[in-house]
C-alpha cells in the first residue's frame, strides 16, 4: 500500500510542476498580438457542455461574415473554425475545465504563424470565456497560479478557542468552543490557595482539551493537513500552550508564528489572518532557503554528495544517483539532440547542452564513422526537459527562485542546476570533451510554433 505522505508530496510537486508550465505558457501567450480580432480566447468550466459551446462557436462563425475588413474577416473564420475542430476532440469538458486558444500570431519580418492551443488546467476553473481580440486573454489562468496553501489558525483566549483554515482568500472555521475560567482571587485568607489550585487546575484543562482538538483538526491519517500553524489570542494562553508538552510534537514543529490579537472569536481569527500575512507569504521563500542551504551544507563538508551544471547533473541522473534535483525556473540552458542520417546503419543520438550565447559559437556535431553532420532532431529548453523526465531518473524536482540570497548565489555560482546526492560520485573519472569539431549553426530560441 502507497504512503499516503509520499503521494500527498508527489501531488504537490506534480502542481509546482504544472503551474511553472502555465507561467511559462502564459509569459508567450501575453506576449503574442494578432491584427483586427483574430485571436480566440476560449475557457470552459468543468460544468458546462461541449454542445453548448459548438452552438456558440457555429452563431458567431454566421456573424462573422458582416466583418468589412477582409484580412480580419477570413482570419476570424480560420480561427473560429479551427477551434470547432479542436472541441470535435472532446465527447465532454475535462474535470478541471478545457483552455482553448487559437489565432494569428504577428512573427518577425512582417509574416503570421497560426497558433492552436488546448489544454486542461491543472486547477479546477469556475469561470467561462469567450474573447475575440488582437491579443490571448490569459487574467482567469494567472487567478489558478495563485497559492493555495492551507494555513491553520488556534485562537484562544479565556472565553474560548476558535480552530480555523485559511488557503488563497477562503477562510473557514473549523470547529470552536466556550470556556469559562475563574478569575484570580486576591482575598480569601487560607481559601485562595485553594481556589488558585482549582483555577490553576481549569487553565490546564483548558490547555489539554485545545492541544487535542488541534490533532483532531489538523492531522488526519497521521499526516498534518496544513503546511504551517498560526497561534493567536488576547491572553497568555497561546505561548502556554506552544510551550507545552500536551501540545503534539508535529504541531509545534509546524508554528509559524503567535501573534496578539484584542478579540477572541471570529473577530479574532480574521486579525490573526492580517497580522501574520507577512509570515505566511514567505513560506514557500522560507522552503527555498533551506533547501539550498542544505546543499551549500554539503559543498561546506566536502561530502562530494552534489552535483552542479549540466554535464554533471545530467551524468547523475542517468546514474540515478540524484536525490533532489535543484533547477532555477529561470534557467537558460538549451538542450539539442542530434543523430546520425536515416541512411547511417548507426542511428545513435549525441545531446548537448548549450547556453544561448554558445550557440552561434557550436555547430553540428559530425559523425565519427561517416564524416557527416548530424541530424538535429530536437531543441528546447533544458528546463522544459527536465520537469517532463524527472520522474523517469527517479528524483524529486525542485523548481526554485533567484529572489533570496541562498538563491542568488546558487543561481550565479552553480549555473542553476544541481542537485544532493543519494551517495558520493567522482565525476572526474567520466570524460567529457566540450571542444569537439564544430560547424557553424544558426538555432532559434523557442517561440509559440512550437504549439503549432
Amino acid at each position: 500500500m502507497a504512503d499516503p505522505s509520499e503521494s500527498l508530496a508527489d501531488e504537490a510537486q506534480e502542481q509546482a510542476v504544472q503551474a511553472w508550465k502555465m507561467k511559462k505558457m502564459i509569459k508567450s501567450l501575453e506576449s503574442a498580438r494578432g491584427n483586427g480580432t483574430s485571436m480566440i480566447s476560449l475557457i470552459v468550466p468543468p460544468k458546462d457542455q461541449i454542445s453548448r459551446v459548438s452552438k456558440m462557436l457555429a452563431e458567431e462563425l454566421g456573424k462573422a461574415p458582416n466583418i468589412k475588413s477582409r484580412v480580419n474577416r477570413l482570419s476570424v473564420i480560420g480561427a473560429i473554425t479551427s477551434v470547432q475542430q479542436r472541441l470535435k476532440l472532446y465527447s465532454r469538458v475535462p474535470p478541471n475545465g478545457l483552455v482553448v486558444y487559437c489565432g494569428s500570431v504577428e512573427a518577425s519580418e512582417g509574416n503570421t504563424k497560426k497558433v492552436t492551443i488546448d489544454f486542461e488546467p491543472f486547477k479546477k476553473i469556475t469561470k467561462s470565456l469567450y474573447h475575440c481580440d488582437n491579443r490571448f486573454h490569459t487574467e482567469m489562468l494567472s487567478s489558478l497560479l495563485t497559492d493555495d496553501t492551507k494555513f491553520g489558525f488556534i485562537v484562544m483566549d479565556g472565553n474560548g478557542a476558535l480552530f480555523g483554515t485559511l488557503c488563497g482568500t477562503t477562510r473557514e472555521v473549523l470547529h470552536r468552543f466556550d470556556v469559562h475560567l475563574p478569575k484570580k482571587h486576591r482575598s480569601g485568607g487560607q481559601s485562595a490557595q485553594r481556589f488558585g489550585r482549582i483555577r490553576d487546575g481549569m487553565r490546564h484543562n483548558y490547555v489539554r482539551k485545545v492541544a487535542e482538538e488541534a490533532v483532531r483538526q489538523f492531522i488526519d491519517d497521521d499526516k498534518i493537513n496544513v503546511a504551517g500553524l498560526v497561534l493567536a489570542g488576547s491572553a497568555e494562553f497561546k505561548v502556554v500552550l506552544s510551550q507545552s508538552d500536551l501540545f503534539d510534537l508535529r504541531l509545534r514543529q509546524k508554528i509559524l508564528t503567535i501573534v496578539d490579537v484584542s478579540y477572541g472569536g471570529s473577530h479574532g481569527f480574521t486579525e490573526a489572518i492580517h497580522l501574520a500575512s507577512p509570515v505566511l507569504g514567505n513560506v514557500k521563500f522560507v522552503e527555498e532557503k533551506e533547501l539550498i542551504a542544505r546543499y551549500f551544507e554539503e559543498v561546506s563538508q566536502d561530502t562530494g554528495k552534489i552535483c552542479f551544471g549540466a554535464a554533471d547533473t545530467m551524468q547523475a541522473l542517468e546514474m540515478g544517483a540524484v536525490e533532489t534535483l535543484i533547477v532555477w525556473e529561470h534557467l537558460a540552458t538549451m538542450r539539442y539532440e542530434f543523430a546520425a542520417a536515416s541512411s547511417s546503419p548507426s542511428r545513435a543520438t549525441t545531446v548537448l547542452y548549450l547556453q544561448p550565447e554558445e550557440v552561434k559559437e557550436k555547430g553540428h556535431p559530425v559523425d565519427s564513422e561517416t564524416g557527416d553532420e548530424l541530424e538535429l532532431v530536437q531543441k528546447g529548453l533544458l528546463c522544459e526537459w527536465l520537469t517532463d523526465h524527472f520522474k523517469e531518473f527517479g528524483t524529486t524536482l525542485e523548481l526554485i527562485t533567484d529572489k533570496s540570497a541562498e538563491g542568488s548565489q546558487f543561481c550565479s555560482g552553480f549555473g542553476g542546476l544541481g542537485g544532493v546526492l543519494r551517495y558520493r560520485v567522482d565525476f572526474a573519472a567520466f570524460e567529457y570533451d566540450p571542444d569537439e569539431d564544430f560547424d557553424e549553426l544558426a538555432l532559434d530560441g523557442i517561440d509559440l510554433s512550437d504549439y503549432m
